[in-house]
């Protein structure tokens, strides 16, 4: 009798998916092969041949049964998501498919992608004003770049770039002027009305054009409360009930801002009384970091020795009332104090003030303060370096040096 070639079970599913119409149940038929016929019917005996004959001639039959559910449940998981089928109890497909990741890379635009190319490598947001760069290209704000600087001094370490841990100081980093300029075309949302500009117009947008700008009466002076939106200002100007006040109210109202010219003036007048003195001398000088001694080195500010009055002085600063560990707190501030090193005659009652001087930068709101040193009490208490924000105090650490002028006064 003839080998029968009957193909396995899961060559039939493989054929079976490779047909576009749905799998159903299939009967194959297989006839025995020409050439094993013919040598098995000349082989064998004459009584056996005929049986041979009988069943060489005859045609085997083999039903295989393929159920289509079986072939259903087989899945390829290379199978686009798009070609399975849908779920009746409505989830929605995991992966995302091909067509939707397109869709949504074209659907973005170009200044968007951008935008999270060219932000700071520390805040994540666009910069505002200059941009430094590493010697790798990693890019930070002005802001980020003073604050790790004045971080790294507060340690006593290196400043590194927090992408590669590259060394950076102000004069490894560089600024990058082509990403300054492609930033500043980028737009940027406007703050009032929601609306895209770009940000090299959006400030004057804001400050001049935009009708959603928050907006003072013209009334504040005498006591209007009101602020809202530019387009609404006509309106309450018609209604405001401030105008229609009585003279004594609005004298009640005007005393306040008198208090704060006071001030002002009380200001300039002792400023113009100290110049009337004697003695009046100034020195530029130059605030060097240093480290204390103490298990917890903490970083100080000396000037060197300098002269005035015929006695010889330092300055010292400290860093949030020498505070343990500045670095935890982002709001930073420096405080001085006035120390004489020689031993007086008599006492000296000294006024002296704090300016940034001609070759310094600092920004700072000018106080006049006063103290009597004597033998006992060589050092002026602390007082607060008034400037103009904790910004400025991190741009201050990040220097080598802070240069400032102290006019000295002594009647």
């Amino acid at each position: 009798m003839a080998d029968l070639e009957i193909p396995s079970g899961s060559q039939m599913l493989q054929q079976q998916q490779q047909q576009l119409p749905p799998p159903q149940p299939m009967r194959l038929e297989v006839e025995p092969s020409t050439s094993s016929s013919a040598s098995s019917t000349t082989g064998s005996a004459g009584s056996s041949s005929g049986g041979a004959a009988t069943s060489s001639s005859s045609v085997t039959t083999v039903v295989v049964d393929v159920i289509a559910t079986t072939a259903g449940t087989v899945e390829d998981p290379l199978e686009p998501c798009k070609k399975k089928p849908r779920v009746d109890s409505g989830e929605k497909c995991q992966s995302p498919c091909k067509e939707q990741i397109i869709k949504r890379e074209t659907t973005e635009k170009l200044e968007y992608r951008l935008g999270g190319i060219l932000c700071c490598a520390v805040c994540l947001d666009l910069p505002k004003s200059a941009i430094y760069q590493c010697t790798n290209g990693h890019l930070m704000c002005a802001g980020c770049f003073t604050h790790l600087l004045a971080d790294a001094r507060l340690r006593d370490e290196v400043a590194t770039c927090p992408n590669c841990r590259v060394e950076i100081s102000k004069h490894q980093a560089s600024r990058n002027l082509a990403v300054e300029k492609a930033v500043n075309e980028l737009p940027s949302e406007c703050q009032y009305c929601n609306k895209e500009y770009p940000r090299n117009t959006l400030d004057r947008h804001e400050r001049e054009l935009c009708e959603e700008r928050t907006t003072r009466c013209m009334y504040h002076r005498i006591g209007c409360p009101w602020r809202g939106p530019y387009h609404e200002v006509q309106s309450h100007h018609e209604s405001c009930s401030h105008p229609n006040k009585s003279g004594a109210e609005v004298m009640d109202i005007l005393r306040v801002f008198d208090q704060d010219i006071e001030k002002e003036k009380k200001m300039y007048n002792s400023i113009f009384d100290l110049l009337s003195y004697e003695n009046i001398t100034f020195n530029d000088l130059q605030l060097k970091p240093y480290r204390t001694d103490e298990f917890v080195h903490k970083l100080y500010y000396e000037t060197s020795r300098f002269s005035a009055f015929t006695n010889q002085w330092v300055v010292k600063a400290r860093i949030n009332n020498n505070q343990r560990d500045p670095t935890q707190s982002c709001q930073r501030q420096f405080t001085y104090q006035l120390i004489l090193k020689t031993k007086p005659t008599t006492p000296l009652e000294i006024s002296f003030v704090i300016l940034k001087g001609p070759f310094g930068d600092m920004k700072l709101s000018p106080q006049i303060h006063q103290f009597e040193f004597t033998e006992q009490t060589n050092e002026s208490p602390y007082f607060t370096l008034p400037l103009v924000d904790s910004g400025e105090a991190n741009r201050l650490l990040s220097a080598k040096t802070i240069q400032f002028r102290l006019i000295a006064f002594r009647q």
